[in-house]
């Protein structure tokens, strides 16, 4: 297949052979089959709209397949049988061969996502190789616990139990890091999984799916299915034999998901969703680095993540100095292919999602004041999806503009007066996913930490994670902890035992 990249940029042979090695297929069982129907979809490259390969379409019947293939790995395999060390030794070595392709799979998720390849390179390969060794850490320390209870000669104790068969579902921002977040927890405990990754970017994750291979997990214990929301996650979400979804994507397939439960088994489910997220500058915060900060937190990635601090509050003192500084930052930030030396941010991951992106911004003209930004990029990226970096300064906190989650380069920015009004106009959003707070009052830092409903906040820098860090919601940005000791509740049961003595 033909791919233009840019001139001063050549894929490694590896990356090539992957890519023309013919339609991607479904991993079932321990084997590479096609869908029953012979169903296909186009992943494409969003720099220029290029169809990157045909990728199997899983139906009904081959998520069944699939599920069968997990419960007979759980329920009769040698997966969940095995010490939690051995399994820890999996997921070691299944670290250890991301990590000697990390290049490859960095490229693979540049083409497929969009983003600069240093950053799939540096940022999202190293922590997903290293999510799966903290997990291979944890997989020999899930403990139960003794239990002092007021009935005599009684002896209680609890045993801390796989799930059983889990359905991850993935979006398409870190592709490759958000099937580490889930796949990691999930094995350690035990589980059988299958995992599906978003339609627009399913190449990485059918790369892992040959490390996972090639490391030697027994048949059956991870299944990768490619698809979209319908039918593939609508069938993984509904079917009786799945015992606990694991979701990461839009508060309305969230909501999707969680009726699909109630409507079959009552699976267990957990949900990182949408975010609208504030960022807060005070007037007596190092104004040069808050403005970096908070330049990276909405625009990096083109914006296209759930915890983008996109609704920026900027104490009434500095506003002016503040936007200016934003602006000027703004305008100097390389927009291109992410195989572009020095690019700063990619492409939209879709042209569906450019679309939407620049319906929000064609709105916010309308709405608010636009400060920079607001075009679509021509010229020599006219075929790919890109946008300026967008801010809008607004006076009013119902717009769309402001209240719901654009997923884009496009921060919207207001000035406040008091801490007061502040934590009431950061909290007044249906989401609760993060926040920011840039001051040099550690005591103010800390009022405004407690104060919001947010399930993770920065104080004077944005945007760090940590497999050691829990990480989750609020309201509409869902529940359940992934990362950190946390995440083994997710794909856990507890049972205790009593015996009398």
């Amino acid at each position: 297949m033909s791919l233009t990249l840019p001139s001063d940029f050549t894929l490694r042979e590896s990356t090539r052979k992957f890519i023309d090695s013919g339609p991607k297929q479904l991993l079932i069982n321990g084997a590479w089959v096609p869908a029953l129907d012979g169903q296909t979809f186009s992943t494409v490259n969003p720099a220029n709209g290029e169809e990157l390969a045909q990728v199997a379409l899983a139906g009904v019947e081959d998520v069944a397949r699939a599920v069968h293939a997990a419960r007979a790995a759980f329920e009769m395999g040698p997966w969940s049988q095995m010490s939690g060390a051995e399994r820890g030794e999996y997921l070691w070595r299944l670290a250890d061969l991301i990590d000697q392709h990390a290049d490859e799979l960095a490229e693979l998720e540049t083409l497929d996502n969009g983003k600069p390849l240093r950053v799939s390179r540096r940022g999202d390969l190293p922590a997903a190789s290293k999510h799966f060794r903290y997990y291979a850490g944890w997989a020999s320390k899930l403990e139960g616990s003794t239990i002092p209870v007021s009935i005599p000669n009684q002896f209680v104790y609890t045993l801390r139990e796989p799930a059983g068969v889990v359905a991850l579902i993935i979006p398409w921002n870190f592709p490759l890091l958000m099937a580490a977040w889930k796949l990691a927890p999930a094995l350690a405990c035990g589980n059988t999984a299958i995992l599906k990754p978003a339609e627009e970017t399913p190449l990485t994750a059918l790369r892992l799916g040959e490390l996972v291979l090639e490391a030697g997990f027994p048949d059956g214990v991870i299944n990768i299915l490619t698809g979209p929301g319908e039918p593939t996650g609508a069938a993984m979400a509904a079917n009786m034999g799945v015992d606990k979804v694991a979701f990461t994507g839009s508060t309305e397939t969230g909501r999707k998901i969680l009726r699909a439960a109630a409507d079959s088994n009552l699976k267990k489910v957990s949900l990182e969703l949408g975010g609208k997220s504030p960022n807060v500058i005070f007037a007596d915060a190092n104004i040069e680095s808050a403005i970096k900060g908070a330049n990276w937190a909405i625009f990096s990635t083109a914006g296209q993540e759930c915890v983008a601090g996109s609704r920026l509050f900027i104490e009434r003192p500095v506003y002016e100095q503040v936007l200016d500084g934003l602006r000027q930052q703004a305008e100097r930030i390389r927009v291109g292919s992410g195989f572009t030396p020095k690019v700063h941010i990619g492409p939209i991951v879709s042209a569906a999602q450019l679309e939407r992106v620049m319906g929000y911004i064609e709105g916010g003209r309308e709405q608010a004041d636009l400060v920079t930004g607001g075009q679509r990029l021509g010229g020599d990226l006219a075929e790919g999806y890109f946008i300026q970096p967008t801010i809008f300064a607004h006076q009013k906190d119902d717009l769309p503009l402001v209240k719901d989650e654009i997923f884009g380069p496009v921060a919207a920015v207001t000035a406040f007066d008091s801490m007061e009004e502040l934590v009431a106009r950061a909290n007044s959003t249906a989401y609760g996913l993060a926040a920011g707070v840039w001051t040099q009052n550690l005591s103010k830092a800390h009022r405004f930490a407690q104060a919001v409903k947010a399930g993770t906040v920065w104080i004077n820098g944005y945007g760090m994670f940590d497999a050691a860090a829990p990480f989750g919601g609020y309201k509409e940005s869902g529940f359940g902890r992934e990362m950190g000791k946390e995440a083994l509740d997710l794909y856990t049961r507890v049972k205790s035992v009593w015996v009398s003595i």
